[in-house]
């Protein structure tokens, strides 16, 4: 995934170490599965990710993160045509499995973006120390839920959708030249996956030594489905087809399973990854009230 960014420099720590791939990111399949209690609101939430190389890579540079102890879900694409883009995006994975995160919101959304920054930092100076020009770099978007409320951010063309209520939303834009051109009405939106710059990413950690995320606070429904995933799952299907499975009954790890099954049933020209979280009552909570 080439990425074409102007951005000037941003200094931060050095969170990235040269080390083995992450069990979430290797070659093949990979899953995970984790129900946690996160607020007093009354909420627990049944989360699974899963992760395949697809048809045509060899390698998987795709990575994700059920976090075993808090309401903390990400999904990374490494930088596919880029160098070592699983480095990048297994090292955002084992950065945000050791946080912790604060009770308040915004300390959460402050101590993500530091990390993120940080990440970002070290992979730029990693990448220079490696010489040839080369990005080593990722996608990413995050998702966490605190008292009734959650917290979004990203870079990249990974996406968040939330299914509530019979209606998929899309809730992140993509950070793609494509999506410049839909936004500025140069080309329709059923135009852009077929469009020679439809790889072109223009924000990615370690895309360069200057990130800017964007991110989104909103409220949290019992009931709200939610579904972060790489673009090798949108690429693939469409979006009705993702609101008709997501709607579908089950729980979140039926869920996840039936989308990835239905890629693979297409030419999944990319590495596939997606984390589906549902947001449900938890029977302690209700006892109590």
């Amino acid at each position: 995934m080439p990425i074409s960014s102007s951005r000037q420099p941003r200094r931060g720590g050095d969170l990235i170490s040269d080390a083995p791939s992450d069990p979430a990111s290797e070659d093949g399949d990979g899953d995970f599965t984790t129900r946690v209690v996160p607020s007093p609101r009354g909420l627990c939430w049944d989360a699974w990710g899963m992760t395949n190389t697809g048809k045509l890579r060899r390698v998987n540079e795709d990575a994700f993160l059920i976090h075993p102890s808090q309401p903390l879900w990400l999904v990374a694409d490494g930088m596919g045509g880029h160098a070592r883009g699983d480095l990048a995006s297994t090292g955002i994975v084992r950065a945000f499995d050791r946080l912790a995160l604060p009770e308040r919101l915004s300390d959460c959304a402050d101590l993500v973006e530091q990390t993120l920054l940080e990440i970002n930092a070290g992979l730029c100076r990693l990448a220079a120390a490696e010489g040839g020009g080369e990005t080593i770099g990722s996608t990413v978007v995050v998702l966490l839920a605190r008292r009734g409320l959650m917290l979004y951010l990203w870079a990249g063309d990974s996406r968040l959708y939330r299914w509530r209520g019979g209606q998929l939303e899309q809730l992140t834009q993509d950070h793609s030249q494509v999506q410049e051109m839909v936004a500025e009405g140069l080309l329709r939106r059923d135009q852009a996956e077929s469009h020679p710059a439809a790889n072109i990413v223009t924000r990615a950690v370690g895309g360069s030594e200057d990130l800017f995320l964007d991110l989104d606070y909103r409220p949290v429904a019992v009931g709200d489905r939610f579904l972060l995933c790489s673009d090798g799952l949108t690429k693939e299907l469409p979006e009705p087809e993702i609101a008709a499975i997501l709607g579908a009954h089950g729980d979140a790890v039926s869920l996840c399973r039936a989308l990835l099954e239905r890629v693979m049933a297409t030419p999944a020209r990319d590495n596939v990854t997606l984390v589906v979280a549902i947001a449900g009552a938890d029977p302690a909570a209700a006892r109590a009230r």
